[in-house]
């Protein structure tokens, strides 16, 4: 009898078996992601902190290589569970949680979902509110490993995102090789759009190559309202950044109060 395709894939798994445990804690913030089409929030992004709230240069310094893996496994469990005890009960569909990974910690795609759709069933958090966002910050060694990650997360039934875009090692390179659902586009490519022309000019472009695409876009980074406004009349509906919301450590914070009036009356 032929193999289970399960246990196969654990075998080929090297970091279901190797790895140094993480010898720190960590924990997260939490920064929301706001539709203009809803004038509501759309999901929260996952981002690590120490446990007493230190950023996550305090934390990602401490990563060892040998640790990637188990990183990047915690990591997702960390957001699942604590997602799960934030998020309000009987609320109708919840808001995304997207969680960043590292493509090059992942061996095998579906042996290293295992501790997230694990997490996923035990706190009852549906994976199709999931999203799932890499960086171009980190080159990717094997962009057919990248693609046959992201065919295994869309098969389980998750979203998957671009952090990032339009910085780091790719770009629409990668975008050429493979169309994620979302990109998130870089905040060096937002800072101060509302007095560039070449800004403006990029941001178009990327608009029409993803409304072509059928991808969906995401402004982070926003820290003023005429960069809003700008990106907005571009065509972008999904917004992050400390203009709406500072992450909230542990907490899901809302709208913050100086700039609600400005968002609502431009939704």
């Amino acid at each position: 009898m032929a193999p289970n395709k399960e246990i196969m894939a654990l075998n080929a798994c090297q970091g279901c078996h190797s790895g140094v445990k993480l010898d720190f804690d960590f924990t997260m913030a939490f920064q929301p992601i706001f539709d203009t089409r809803t004038a509501a929030v759309w999901g929260y992004e996952a981002l690590i902190r120490g446990t007493g709230g230190e950023g996550a240069a305090s934390i990602l310094n401490r990563v060892q290589p040998e640790q990637r893996y188990k990183f990047d496994q915690a990591c997702r469990v960390k957001a699942i569970e604590l997602a799960s005890r934030l998020y309000p009960e009987g609320a109708g569909k919840p808001p995304r949680l997207s969680i960043n990974f590292l493509p090059n910690a992942v061996y095998e795609p579906s042996a290293c979902l295992r501790a997230t759709l694990a997490a996923a069933r035990k706190h009852q958090f549906p994976r199709e509110a999931i999203m799932f966002e890499f960086t171009e910050n980190e080159m990717v060694r094997d962009t057919g490993h990248l693609q046959s990650i992201i065919e295994e997360y869309r098969r389980q039934g998750f979203v998957t995102a671009i952090d990032d875009f339009g910085a780091g090692y790719a770009g629409l390179g990668l975008l050429a090789e493979f169309q994620p659902d979302l990109i998130k586009l870089d905040m060096d490519l937002i800072r101060g759009i509302d007095t560039s022309r070449a800004r403006q000019a990029i941001i178009g472009g990327l608009m029409h190559i993803a409304r072509t695409l059928d991808i969906e876009v995401l402004a982070e980074g926003i820290e003023t309202e005429a960069e809003f406004l700008v990106l907005k009349a571009a065509g972008v509906s999904l917004f992050q950044g400390y203009w709406f919301a500072k992450p909230g450590f542990e907490s899901l914070p809302g709208l913050a109060p100086e700039t609600e009036r400005a968002f609502r009356q431009a939704a």
